[in-house]
């Protein structure tokens, strides 16, 4: 069987459902090519993730090409490698930050994640240097630290470092053991029970009706509600005032949602927060285990609760905080995907992010489709670190891979005036075009736009 629809068994094997693996699965959608080319299989990692996705919505009732036809490599690449392709006014957007990246250490390497200001300002502080601090003076001073040390001072500080690690210490490790364990995506039936459980109406845009409440960030949670999005679902995403989203990473993976502001430590917008989860069908967080019980948000009966996180729920770094590109060096995929056998690499995409998201949103459609049937709630939850132990654990290898090809003008799209903003077509068959362009961050009030699903 090859790899992308192994990935589309292995994820209908965590539902439990017995039915057959691969049979609603099309062809791909055009030739292979260079596309997302490493050592790992991280195309093949795309094409499944994307197909489990469309897999789910045929299941659910959907029609027309999105499950008559399978996804086209070249599209789903660009999808997601959509950060390289990304324009504003026509000029192409830094990925990473200047702090952010792989430093050598005495002992070995580390990878540092400070594309937020709090995250660089945790960085900067944990090592004792002033704001203002550029790269090159950076790695002079963690040259002379011990990689294992500055990670554990990190995750006690709140800042991101992550020591690169090799695939068998990995493996071997009580992390690394606990994230390769367990379903792709887990579900879990609740035994709260919504009292006119609604039937998803299929066709061409399968959740229409549904109400998302959106409470993620970065890329994985945000790639899964754009998905929801994409199949009809009312998605209306929420942020803090501060920290702020990083505005091009919004625009990115924005398309076809509402965003607005909420603080949810004032009383006033938990109280508009809680009205808006009173009537929403999902609720998807991207915070860490546990960080979002403090406020003491309530899903109504019968809501599909989904969560992403780095690590997974359980597991020692349960708690710790992480990024597709962090979880890529502690994993191994970072020195399995190095150019010259000595420092680190990384996949052609954020990958991990990318895919984890489509499992994520292919396992609420599926508890959707399931509560339309008991109208029983059910928590659903998908880990960067899982998707990765499945990239790992996936053949062919192929070491020594040309770099990766780079999307073809028939894979973008651009819409808006200031600025006019260039991203990747979707992904998903069928779909030439997100619902609509990304918003402004911020710019929509604290209310749905459709009528509940829920009778």
């Amino acid at each position: 069987m090859e790899p992308w629809r192994r990935l589309v068994a292995d994820y209908r094997a965590g539902l439990g459902d017995g039915a057959p693996p691969d049979d609603d699965v099309p062809p791909l959608d055009g030739a292979r090519d260079a596309w997302l080319a490493a050592t790992l299989p991280a195309l093949d990692l795309a094409l499944g993730s994307v197909a489990a996705l469309a897999s789910a919505a045929r299941r659910a009732g959907a029609t027309g090409p999105l499950v008559e036809r399978g996804p086209a490599p070249a599209r789903v690449a660009a999808s997601f490698g959509s950060d390289r392709v990304l324009r504003l006014d026509g000029r192409p957007v830094p990925g990473f930050a200047p702090l952010s990246g792989f430093f050598r250490t005495r002992d070995g390497w580390v990878r540092t994640h400070a594309n937020y200001p709090h995250h660089r300002a945790r960085l900067l502080h944990l090592l004792g240097m002033p704001d203002g601090t550029g790269r090159d003076a950076l790695a002079a001073r963690v040259a002379d630290a011990s990689a294992a040390a500055l990670e554990d001072d990190a995750a006690a500080t709140g800042a991101i470092v992550v020591r690169v690690r090799a695939e068998p210490e990995w493996r071997a490790s009580a992390p690394g053991r606990a994230a390769g364990r367990g379903p792709l995506v887990r579900t879990e039936a609740r035994d709260d029970v919504v009292a006119r459980p609604a039937v998803l109406p299929g066709g061409a845009a399968p959740l229409a009706g549904v109400r998302g409440l959106d409470l993620t960030r970065v890329i994985a949670g945000p790639v899964a509600t754009r998905a929801l999005a994409a199949l009809g679902a009312d998605v209306l995403r929420v942020d803090p005032p501060v920290p702020a989203e990083i505005r091009h990473q919004h625009l990115d993976v924005g398309q076809g949602k509402r965003t607005t502001l909420l603080d949810l430590r004032d009383p006033g917008d938990r109280e508009r927060a809680q009205a808006l989860l009173d009537d929403a069908d999902v609720l998807v967080t991207g915070y860490r285990p546990g960080a979002l019980d403090r406020f003491g948000l309530v899903p109504p009966p019968g809501a599909v609760v989904a969560h992403v996180s780095a690590w997974g729920d359980a597991g020692p770094w349960a708690h710790r905080r992480g990024f597709d590109s962090i979880v890529q060096a502690a994993s191994g995929v970072a020195l399995l995907e190095s150019a010259d056998g000595v420092a680190p690499g990384a996949l052609p995409a954020q990958a991990l992010d990318h895919a984890t998201g489509y499992l994520l949103a292919a396992g609420i459609v599926d508890a959707l489709a399931a509560r339309g049937a008991d109208g029983r709630g059910r928590d659903v939850a998908a880990a960067l670190a899982r998707t990765a132990a499945w990239l790992l654990d996936a053949d062919p290898r192929a070491p020594g891979s040309p770099p990766a090809a780079e999307p073809g003008p028939e894979s973008v799209v651009s819409h808006g005036r200031r600025p006019r903003v260039t991203t990747a077509r979707p992904a998903l068959p069928g779909h030439d075009d997100h619902p609509a362009p990304a918003r402004p961050w911020g710019a929509d009030h604290a209310a749905w736009s459709t009528g509940p699903a829920r009778g």
